[in-house]
This record gives structure tokens, sequence and C-alpha cells, in this order.
């Protein structure tokens, strides 16, 4: 197993070209959000825009939607279908359409569950694009399991222990060797959060992080992993180094934000505004 530190991270971030423009550097389309949880988009689309990743687009229920806008300031977000505030399968078509233009996909930050969203969730595994499920993403194969056998192109799991024992994962057995097996069983890959995060390939590499601290306990934390890791795939960035990458960039900044106001009163904005300083230690 390897051990996810600052020299390996270094050695996985892609070059940026200088002469490059917003189109050259990715374009990440982020799913999310529902009445009573706005912050979790928005959260998601400021790490990505941290991420380096050119253009980040962010859609999110109609009702939802003025919220977001005040909120972002770089990305993009846009009005979509919904049901009882939550994203319904009438958005389908315009999120196939938008999906299309972009490099990597991400649902599921603060989306909420419901029939009709969790199956617009499980139509769009079909999107061939990198895909990053999170939170209600994760949540909505629950007893679905198999639909992830229509997935063509990488998909990225980012489960704390409750969300992988909802959708099957092994919890008797050590946390590596069920990591291991979800991933391996699933033809995903696994990053499984908590202390020392794993991340789990389905060719069976296997790795651990190093870097965070419990302040990063915090509602939202998770949010800006999703983005963050989203931006790094639209980047181009293999799925397994861009999972090595973003978890350790994640928890790095969440030590500068502790060592800078302390654990217990720092936030996830906290965590955003040190992912600069996180990347630097690595270009």
């Amino acid at each position: 197993m390897r051990l996810i530190d600052r020299e390996y991270v270094r050695s996985l971030m892609p070059r940026r070209d200088p002469a490059g423009h917003k189109g050259t550097f990715g374009k990440a389309y982020l799913l999310g959000g529902s009445v009573g949880y706005t912050g979790a988009p928005v959260l998601c689309a400021a790490a990505a825009e941290r991420s380096g990743c050119g253009l980040v687009f962010l859609g999110v229920p109609e009702s939802v939607w003025p919220a977001a806008a005040v909120k972002c300031w770089g990305a993009m977000p846009h009005p979509l279908p919904e049901r009882d505030g939550r994203l319904s399968p009438d958005a389908e078509e315009e999120i196939r359409r938008r999906a299309a233009g972009c490099d990597a996909v991400a649902m599921g930050c603060g989306m909420g569950r419901g029939e009709e969203s969790d199956l617009l969730i499980r139509r769009l595994l079909t999107l061939e694009k990198p895909l990053v499920l999170d939170a209600d993403g994760i949540n909505a194969l629950e007893g679905h399991i198999d639909t992830l056998s229509r997935r063509t192109c990488a998909t990225v799991l980012t489960p704390h222990d409750g969300e992988l024992a909802r959708i099957g994962g092994d919890m008797t057995a050590p946390r590596e060797a069920s990591a291991a097996a979800f991933a391996a069983a699933h033809g995903v890959y696994l990053v499984r959060k908590g202390h020392r995060t794993l991340v789990a390939a389905p060719d069976g590499r296997l790795a651990v992080n190093t870097t965070g601290n419990d302040g990063m306990a915090k509602g939202g934390s998770g949010d800006i992993l999703t983005g963050l890791l989203t931006g790094l795939l639209a980047q181009g960035m293999e799925p397994f180094a861009a999972c090595c990458a973003a978890v350790w960039l994640h928890g790095r900044a969440g030590d500068l934000a502790a060592e800078e106001k302390g654990r217990r009163g720092m936030t996830p904005l906290d965590i955003i505004e040190m992912l600069p300083y996180a990347l630097k230690e690595v270009e």
C-alpha cells in the first residue's frame, strides 16, 4: 500500500501550459443542491475553481438557483427543472446537453433524497464522462448497485462509512481490505473518507493519505473534496492519481487552516482559502 505524501503528489500533478487559456485547463460540470441544502453545491464549485480547472458549471434546482448565483463568483450556476425542491428527471435532457461539453462530472452534493432525484442519478450513470459520486449521489445507489455496470468511463465514489455500508460495503473486514474489495468488485475508484482516507482502484492499487485533522469533521468538508477531485479529473489527470492528489491537497489545506485558525474554530471556507497554498507546495 502506497503512502500519499507531498513528494508523491508533486510527481502526479499535471504541468500547466504558460500559454494556456480557460479552455485549456478543463471544464467541470457539477450537479447538486436542494431546498435547505444550498451551501453544499456552492462549496463544491468553489473547490473546483481552486483546483486549477478552467471553467466550472453548476446545475441546481431552479428554486435554489438565486442563492447559488449570489454566492458563486467564478463558477457558472444555472437552474434546472425540479420537483419538491430536488432535481427532477425532467432535467435529464438539459444535463446531458451541458455535460457533453465538459471533461468531468460530479453529482450528489446537497441533492437530497427522493424517488425521482434518485432515479435521475441512476439514469445519468450512462454519461460518457469521468464521474464523481458523493453524498446523495452515492445514496441513490442503495439497492441498485448493479447500475454501476452501465458505466463505460471512470467512476469515483467518495463515501464515508455510513454511505459505504448503505451500498453494500463490508464493514466487518479491515478498512483497507474492504475498500480494495469493493473497488475491484464494482469497477470503481473508491475514496473511503475518514481518518487516514483510503484510495482504492479497480486494478488493485491502494493508497492511504497522510494529511488532515479533526477540524475538518464539519459539514461541507466532503463537498470541497468532491469539487477539488472533479476539477483535477477535468484537467486530464488519471483517476487514481487525481484521487490521491485530491485527498492529500484537501487534507493539507485543512492542516494549514488548523495552523492558522485552530481545529475547533476552522470552517470549510477556511479550507477553500488554503487550497492555493497547498497547491503551491506541490507545483
